[in-house]
């Protein structure tokens, strides 16, 4: 635990012994409750929260202050950021690697960490009254966050006016009916603002793919109103149109159907679907028909008998490579450690002539494995390939941006004598990878298997796995002495 400075000497006892004490909450006997006490406690609590919520918003801005600026790098020199780089929600003096540092400590996602610092100047910049009702347990923190989202982006004058009218009715409200009031004030008091958050919205929206259960997953994109809304009707209006033809399936798999084709086929059923680039994982074993473990394509988690259906389907009965796309093979060993990629005619190739060594009976040798070494800066299109499917997404312990828009980095720089390999590289996207080059007092470690340690400069340590690779399983306790040891 970093130590805590206080102003004098006894205050900086106290800190540092209250910091070394456990977390814990008081807590009454739940199971002895009666009703009534029970809903008073859940009212006690909420207030709690509330009180908690804006003592880590303060906690986030000492933060942030004492994240200062000086070393970021200057516009106009090397590693400075772009234009394209967004800089309207910045503190001024702190530095812009902030929310990589905040994430780390709270364990949560860049853009989480972002909100969460910005929800915080807000109440404090612009909602002085909302944060004191908060910060005394007598506003909850959904409605509070509710007014910080609403009122974030205009003016503190503006907000200030919006909170003085509408803070005495807030607990009267739902929170989502706070919200909607809080927007009506907004355009009512100045409806440019209306249309400035109406333009940020649009500029920030993007398509989601969110994994789900049972190899299904879920296709989402952020659209302004009146074309989300056009959108559902023209695929509702055909789905009912197939319903009248006859269509004897539910409307609601007709809808599904007609989102995915409309798609992956945007020139109709007789033109070629977009290019494709899509990386099957499979376990070995689960191949084999020995193992039950799932795999995955693209990430996207399917069962073993569903890839096995897969590679059934592939090469031998027909399946090819989607045209002007690609096809990966990703084996991984029952721990999820990747073993090899490949595609199609690599994988065929190697089933027909064996090892390149030995060319007579089943000399054991392997045909697949890791790519090898370079001497060279760049990686190899093998290295690439073998990173790119290892990791899936940036590797910044919850970050999670796609593998397209990532870096591969060397995590021992090259010019400090770090390989350019496998057990080097790593899928950065672009703002990690200018964290890890540019901020200072970062530290990143890999582990051969492509585990990455990443520690901040407040000291704090996050682990980020390869997706489907199993965490080690804990040291076995030590074992008990054969015998006593002798009294001396």
């Amino acid at each position: 635990m970093p130590r805590i400075s206080g102003s004098s000497l006894v205050e900086d006892v106290l800190i540092d012994w209250s910091m070394d004490q456990p977390v814990s909450t008081s807590r009454l006997p739940v199971s002895v409750l009666s009703k009534e006490q029970v809903a008073a406690e859940l009212r006690r609590h909420q207030s709690r929260q509330a009180m908690a919520a804006a003592y880590e918003a303060e906690l986030i801005l000492r933060l942030a202050e004492l994240t200062s600026a000086e070393h970021d790098p200057p516009a106009g020199r090397p590693g400075a950021r772009g234009d394209r780089w967004s800089a309207a929600d910045d503190a001024v003096g702190v530095s812009e690697f902030f929310a990589g540092e905040l994430a780390l400590v709270l364990n949560r996602g860049r853009g989480t960490a972002n909100h969460l610092h910005h929800r915080a100047q807000v109440w404090r910049d612009k909602l002085p009254d909302t944060e004191g009702a908060l910060a005394r347990g007598e506003l909850d923190v959904a409605r509070a966050a509710a007014l910080a989202d609403a009122l974030g982006h205009t003016s503190p004058e503006l907000a200030r006016a919006v909170e003085v009218r509408l803070l005495p009715e807030a607990l009267e409200l739902s929170v989502s009916k706070l919200r909607a009031r809080a927007l009506e004030l907004l355009l009512e008091l100045d409806a440019a603002a209306a249309d400035a958050r109406r333009e940020e919205a649009r500029h920030s929206a993007d398509v989601f793919l969110q994994p789900g259960q049972d190899g299904m997953a879920t296709l989402g994109a952020e659209l302004p109103a009146d074309e989300a809304a056009e959108a559902y009707a023209q695929i509702d209006q055909l789905a009912r149109m197939a319903k009248a033809d006859g269509d004897a399936r539910p409307i609601a798999r007709i809808r599904t159907e007609l989102f995915s084709l409309l798609l992956r086929r945007p020139g109709g059923p007789d033109q070629h679907g977009v290019a494709a680039h899509l990386t099957v994982t499979a376990v070995l074993g689960s191949l084999e028909g020995a193992g039950t473990r799932a795999g995955s394509v693209n990430g996207l988690a399917i069962t073993a008998a569903h890839t096995r259906d897969l590679l059934a389907r592939i090469g031998a009965l027909g399946l090819q490579t989607p045209q002007d796309g690609s096809l990966t093979f990703a084996i991984t060993d029952t721990d999820g450690r990747l073993l090899a990629t490949t595609t199609v005619a690599e994988l065929l190739r190697a089933a027909t002539r064996g090892c390149a060594e030995h060319d007579t009976g089943d000399c054991g040798c392997p045909v697949l494995g890791v790519p090898g070494s370079t001497d060279r800066y760049a990686p190899s299109r093998r290295q690439e390939t073998f990173v790119r499917t290892r990791d899936r997404t940036c590797r910044m312990p919850n970050c999670g941006q796609r593998v397209g828009w990532a870096d591969l980095d060397h995590v021992v720089p090259h010019s400090c004598a770090g390989e350019t390999a496998c057990t080097n590289l790593c899928c950065l996207c672009r703002s990690d990878h200018r964290l890890k080059t540019f901020a200072r007092g970062w530290r990143f470690v890999m582990d051969p298997d492509g585990t990455l340690h990443v520690t901040t400069p407040s000291g704090v340590t996050r682990t980020s796995r390869p997706p489907g690779l199993r965490k080690p399983p804990p040291e076995p306790p030590p074992g008990e002495p054969d015998h006593d040891p002798p009294p001396f």
